[in-house]
């Protein structure tokens, strides 16, 4: 770590020893020390994870309160320091890096020393004169990592879930504005990227809105297991060095101050031992990015031309299309939508892989696993609105381009074959890509059938 010149320090100490620590730092000795071994991602703790981890702490020292296991001047300092980080202070002290160390023990001590020593402040004393507040016997008491960090998990993803739930519904209005729209469009269907039999753009764009909603349904059925938290259980889920009564008081005291609607896990050994909820709700936002990876893909392909490709509908300029051909208008909200989705399919590979590597009592890989499910759901919140607003809704149809496909197309002949039989069909088939003409034109004149009950077929 880099240190500014004339920088000043203390020494922290922690049951290692002593650290080297800013002057000015409120973090501590452990804190100091991770800062140097977890240097991997770069960025620093999600402003979810840090908020889940204060307002449990918060929670804790209510708790201990109500419980008599900490005094009153010491659980109200530390209620009072977390009020202060709460508001947006000394955020800037979260220094531990996103992927840390197992179990996420570095982002837990990094939240007990920061908590600390503004609680230290609150008491009128001096940073690191833990014999009046210490980061592990008053800010952790009753907790472990193991039931701090499963548990703010669960928060922050719940936190973040509230965010993307909107924007999904911004996509689904947007996708069924466009089917109303469209709903009078006909236009060849595709099956196999081959022409197939007539639907509506209307219909398409309604299947896709149907598509999204049930994934999003998904997710929201989802948060009810993230719902089941884990804290009380402390170190394997048996409740050890917890106060009578701390665990029902601490979760209540949690969905307060969260407001979210948590529960004890009734199983505490299971909350510590596995990672179902985090991985359903991976799953289920997985399965959204392969839907809506599925639209932007359809849209591309509609959209593409303007001569030589489909040219089914046509997309807002969002910006030029090419640092070199003049004019060219790109699909680059549908492209960029698919590399989100692609990064959320990979970041639930790694939160399944996560997820089956813990071992007995534990799953140690917790803060690779949030890293992952932040990052996804970040991608969907801040890109969704953007994406309807700036690309879906701005779709138009190219209304005469989608009709003379049908009528150019030899598929047509398939609602044909009722009247005039299948081998009838494929020989006019053959016969119009042979010739270049229509299936229309064969079929008139062959005098097979009129013009007019070709209309009332075609539609």
């Amino acid at each position: 770590m880099l240190y500014k010149v004339n920088m000043k320090f203390r020494l922290d100490e922690d049951s290692l020893g002593k650290v080297k620590i800013p002057a000015d730092a409120y973090y501590g000795a452990f804190t100091g020390r991770a800062i140097k071994q977890y240097h991997v991602t770069g960025n620093k703790s999600h402003e979810n994870l840090i908020k889940s981890f204060v307002m449990i702490k918060r929670s804790a020292a209510v708790a201990n309160m109500k419980t008599k296991a900490i005094d009153t001047k010491r659980g109200k300092a530390i209620v009072s320091a977390c009020d202060k980080i709460l508001s947006g202070k000394y955020v800037d002290q979260f220094v531990v890096d996103m992927i840390n160390s197992g179990a996420g023990t570095a982002f837990n001590m990094n939240s007990n020393e920061v908590i600390a020593n503004v609680a230290l402040e609150v008491l009128h004393k001096k940073k690191g004169q833990y014999q009046f507040l210490h980061p592990n016997d008053h800010v952790n008491m009753s907790q472990s990592s193991n039931d701090t960090y499963p548990t703010a998990m669960h928060v922050a993803i719940l936190m973040n879930l509230k965010d993307v739930i909107p924007g999904i519904d911004i996509l689904i209005k947007s996708l069924t504005k466009k089917a109303k729209q469209f709903s009078s469009f006909k236009k060849i269907g595709r099956t196999h990227l081959m022409d197939a039999l007539p639907v509506t753009l209307g219909s398409e764009f309604a299947a896709f809105a149907t598509s999204i909603t049930k994934a999003r349904n998904e997710i929201i059925s989802s948060q009810k297991e993230l719902q089941n938290v884990a804290l009380g259980g402390t170190a394997v889920g048996t409740g050890a060095n917890t106060p009578k009564g701390f665990r029902k008081i601490v979760i209540l005291e949690l969905g307060k101050i969260s407001k979210l609607s948590l529960k004890p896990e009734k199983d505490m050994q299971h909350s510590l031992q596995s990672k179902f909820a985090v991985v359903n709700a991976s799953s289920a936002l997985r399965n959204l990015a392969i839907e809506i990876g599925k639209v932007a893909n359809d849209i591309r392909l509609m959209a593409s031309g303007p001569i030589a490709g489909l040219a089914e509908l046509g997309i807002p300029a969002v910006h030029a299309g090419s640092s070199i051909m003049p004019g060219k208008i790109n699909p680059s909200l549908a492209e960029c939508m698919n590399m989100i989705c692609f990064n959320i399919i990979g970041n639930d590979t790694s939160v399944s892989c996560a997820a089956q590597s813990g071992q007995f009592e534990l799953n140690v890989m917790l803060p690779g696993m949030l890293k992952c499910m932040l990052e996804s759901t970040d991608m969907l919140k801040n890109f969704l609105p953007i994406f309807s607003a700036n690309l879906i809704d701005g779709l138009t149809a190219n209304k005469e381009k989608l009709r003379a496909d049908i009528e150019n197309s030899p598929v047509i002949v398939t609602l044909l074959t009722p009247k005039i039989g299948y081998l009838k069909s494929a020989e006019l088939f053959k016969e119009s890509l042979k010739t270049g003409k229509t299936i229309r034109e064969l079929v008139v004149s062959k005098k097979l059938m009129s013009n007019k009950e070709i209309d009332s077929l075609f539609g």
